[in-house]
């Protein structure tokens, strides 16, 4: 251990998962000034980066080195995503890396099972060797985002997402997590896990506040060693990088819990808070093995981290002694002043050693990136030394010497993934992870042999109960028969009951004909990722009531509720605890359901079976505008602190709450444009005649002045939830505009789309266009005729255009003021249900028709 380690950090690396809970870390405090985006490395801690560095690896890669071309140099600083390269590619270009993306899959499927994942890894690989011109053959390496446990592949093992197991404050258990992830991540032929995210999140508005252990620092520092020590083995044993692990990230270097609750966003905060706060666990990790770091899409202080030298090189490289490599995110270097997607020397000159892209132009990148080297615009020191990192992760973690992926120890073991030893440390840690909020009347542990109603949307939807990455990137698009291995927590509360004489009834409406002796209702938020997951406050209901009406309901039948809400992150939840007799923040559980079933119920002997153990990482709100709500902050005023949580052991009581909701308020979209029938708060549904009239639904019909176009109401899944829109003849749109300009530069380049539910009513008579409006005014469409034209008539369908086609026809994304336009001057008939932005398989080339 250096004497350079913060005292919080030693601290933390000394203390037991069982000590009492730290005090809470405040930075230290500075004269006012302008903010600057300059770190000044000397006064930030030290670590002593492990392994120490072996002569006979550092041998090795001289002579590997010696015989490398520039080209063969410049290869290995890039890493494409699968769905932008195939493994023939590989044979000319020989590349350092792959990744696959949130929706990228084997053949572009991203519910392809294992054995095709393995058979892919094979061929990147053997393109990556083929060699015939003397120089070395240097085996590419695969990324993933192993984020909570192999989530890319049905069937793995999904353990609670991040913030539910910084409740659970067991360190052993995270290294437990952390092997059987590397283990199943091993068996399907990847190398390399994009994990741990060691985020300090202090913003809970953010969309990844989910993937953060805790707003404590002190949490992310004593998770950290463990994590690493799972994923990797531990270093100075035998394990330590074994056939058994694989590569770990640390991520994302730094401040992206800081940036006020928007992904991409800017942390404008003090050097002192940087170091102070959102160092958290790196020093830990690096001294664990830690063998990559992941920079941050964010910015601090206006200066975007990819490009930032005085962090990449002066504090991780120089301070810290980090000498794995630093890998970009998805295209991040782009986003550095000077910059593009496909050429930028000042993310390698500022310590990125591997580009992390997307896109068809990785040759581009390819090209420019090997002129620049070439002109010494990359110096040729910079570009040995970002080669040297790699090479020595790759050296290290035996990719020059086992062979094919297939010819691995673990490779082709299928039945690792998803292994009932593996489901078994995940059960617990949901069990671990929970926190008990309220239970008035000691209703819970419930008797197993009692008549148990289940009700709810989320008892028996594994998408929910996984959330965000989990087989895809936001987590849409699948079912329960997506994930064969893992259990709703229906499932596990139905086994719990009937094996002990019960009756267990599932009715997510919560209707019944007999009254239950208890509820147990599952609601909660609906699966996100970044971008979409950003939200303007901590209001859960602000529109749709409906868990809410259901809680009420059954308290209003004499029937005793359990809420067991799902998660990620604290939310405004004041009406629905009030509603409730007991209420349980699950988080995110992932595939294991039945851990829920183990505490809520007792043994059939009467006795408890397990107590809750979870303890809050996250202070909960008492009104939805505390999104920052962090102990150490001045005026620290929640309705749970940090910490909090009952036990049958501890039990306590919650007085009746607040439900009053704050003036003027801003509801929170969540990516939707229009759904159930209604647009956003302060947002409207327009109808425009081209010079000649506009007309704002105040309603839900409306028409035009000169009738050329008309909108009414329809139903579709309920009641008015859809709109008609019938055009007659000569211009006219129907678009949706915001309360105020929107910024969707995030989202464009996090390859987000706009996906609009359609029905065909009436065949078009002439070209219809999907658009948007700018605050420029400028306007842009591209065709959807033809891709109307295939669905068939009266059905519903989806219509997907990237963002990027707008922003490519000149919309400026900072300033979106109409996100959805649709548009025609023929005749056409036309429903719409949903319009959303979001994650959807389409590429990012296919603009339209």
């Amino acid at each position: 251990m250096s004497a350079g380690f913060s005292t919080f950090t030693i601290a933390l690396l000394l203390q037991s998962a069982a000590t009492p809970l730290p005090a809470p870390v405040k930075p230290a405090p500075i004269a006012p000034a302008k903010l600057s985006a300059v770190a000044h490395p000397e006064l930030w801690p030290t670590a002593t980066a492990r392994p120490s560095r072996d002569p006979k690896v550092e041998a090795r890669i001289d002579a590997i080195m010696k015989r490398m071309s520039v080209a063969d140099k410049i290869g290995q600083l890039i890493q494409v995503d699968i769905a932008s390269i195939t493994p023939d590619d590989l044979r000319t270009y020989k590349l350092g890396s792959i990744l696959n993306g949130g929706n990228a899959g084997p053949g572009g499927n991203d519910l392809a099972p294992p054995v095709e994942w393995l058979k892919l890894a094979d061929e990147y690989y053997d393109a990556s060797m083929a060699r015939s011109d003397g120089r070395p053959a240097i085996p590419v390496i695969w990324g993933t985002d192993a984020v909570h446990g192999n989530n890319n592949i049905p069937g793995a093992t999904l353990f609670p997402h991040n913030i539910g197991l910084g409740a659970a404050r067991d360190r052993d258990l995270m290294r437990e997590i952390g092997h059987v992830t590397a283990i199943e991540t091993a068996a399907a032929g990847i190398d390399w896990t994009f994990a741990p995210t060691l985020a300090v999140v202090r913003d809970d508005r953010w969309g990844r506040t989910y993937e953060s252990y805790s707003e404590e620092p002190t949490v992310q520092a004593d998770y950290a060693g463990a994590l690493i020590d799972g994923i990797q083995g531990k270093v100075g044993t035998k394990e330590f990088l074994a056939p058994d692990h694989v590569i770990a990230t640390t991520k994302h270097f730094l401040g992206d819990g800081g940036t006020g609750g928007r992904d991409q966003g800017d942390a404008l905060i003090p050097e002192t808070t940087l170091r102070d706060i959102h160092l958290g666990g790196y020093p830990a990790a690096i001294e664990a093995g830690t063998q990559s770091v992941m920079a941050s899409f964010s910015s601090w202080n206006g200066a975007k981290m990819h490009g930032n030298k005085s962090l990449l090189t002066g504090v991780l490289k120089d301070r810290l002694h980090f000498d794995g490599f630093v890998v970009g995110d998805w295209n991040g270097h782009g986003q550095v002043d000077g910059c593009s997607n496909e050429s930028c020397a000042a993310a390698i000159n500022a310590g990125l050693d591997m580009f992390m892209y997307s896109g068809s132009g990785w040759k581009t990148l390819y090209d420019n990136t090997l002129k620049q080297a070439q002109s010494g615009e990359i110096p040729a020191a910079r570009l040995d030394d970002a080669v040297r990192r790699i090479l020595r992760v790759k050296i290290r973690a035996g990719t020059f010497d086992r062979g094919r992926p297939s010819s691995r120890n673990l490779a082709g073991k299928m039945t690792l993934i998803g292994a009932a030893d593996h489901r078994a440390i995940a059960r617990r840690a949901v069990a671990e992870s929970m926190v008990l909020l309220k239970n008035e009347g000691g209703l819970l542990p419930l008797k197993p042999s009692a008549n148990i109603l289940v009700a709810g949307g989320g008892a028996d939807n594994i998408p929910q109960q996984a959330g965000g990455w989990s087989l895809t990137w936001q987590g849409g698009g699948t079912t329960n028969a997506n994930f064969p291995n893992a259990e709703t927590i229906w499932s596990g509360i139905s086994t719990a009951v009937k094996d002990a004489g019960g009756t267990a009834t599932l009715s997510a409406d919560g209707s019944f004909a007999k009254k239950p002796d208890a509820a147990i209702v599952v609601f909660g938020e609906q699966p996100y990722a970044e971008f979409k997951g950003d939200r303007p406050n901590l209001e859960y209901s602000a529109e749709d009531k409906s868990d809410l009406e259901l809680l009420r309901k059954l308290k209003a039948a004499g029937v005793p509720v359990v809420a067991v809400f799902l998660s990620g992150r604290p939310l405004w939840v004041n009406a629905e605890l009030n509603a409730s007799d007991a209420f349980v923040a699950a988080f995110l559980p992932g595939s294991e359901g039945g851990g829920v079933a183990d505490v809520l119920f007792r043994k059939k002997d009467g006795s408890v079976a397990n107590d809750f153990r979870g303890k809050l990482s996250f202070s909960w709100p008492k009104r939805p505008d505390q999104y920052v709500l962090n102990r150490s902050d001045p005026g620290y005023d929640p309705l749970f602190a940090f910490g909090y949580g009952l036990s049958y052991a501890k039990p306590g009581t919650v007085p009746k709450l607040d439900e009053t909701r704050p003036a003027g308020m801003a509801a929170s979209s969540n990516g939707t444009i229009f759904g159930k029938g209604r647009v956003p708060e302060g947002w409207s549904l327009t109808l425009v005649e081209q010079d000649q009239s506009k007309v704002r639904l105040l309603g839900v019909n409306a028409t035009t002045a000169t009738k050329r176009l008309t909108a009414s109401a329809v139903d579709r899944r309920r009641q008015e939830d859809a709109r008609s829109l019938v055009w007659t003849g000569g211009a006219a749109d129907a678009r949706v505009e915001a309360s105020g300009p929107l910024d969707l530069t995030r989202e464009s380049n996090g390859e987000l789309s706009i996906v609009v539910d359609v029905r065909v009513d009436r065949a078009g008579s002439a070209p219809v266009g999907l658009g948007m409006v700018s605050n420029d005014g400028k306007a842009v469409t591209v065709p959807i005729t033809k891709t109307l034209a295939a669905g068939k008539p009266g059905d519903w369908q989806q219509v997907i255009v990237p963002l990027q086609c707008f922003a490519k026809r000149g919309i400026d994304m900072a300033h979106v003021t109409a996100p959805f336009v649709i548009a025609t001057d023929g005749k056409l008939g036309l429903s719409i249900s949903d319009v959303k932005i979001d994650s959807a398989p389409v590429p990012m080339t296919k603009c339209g028709d």
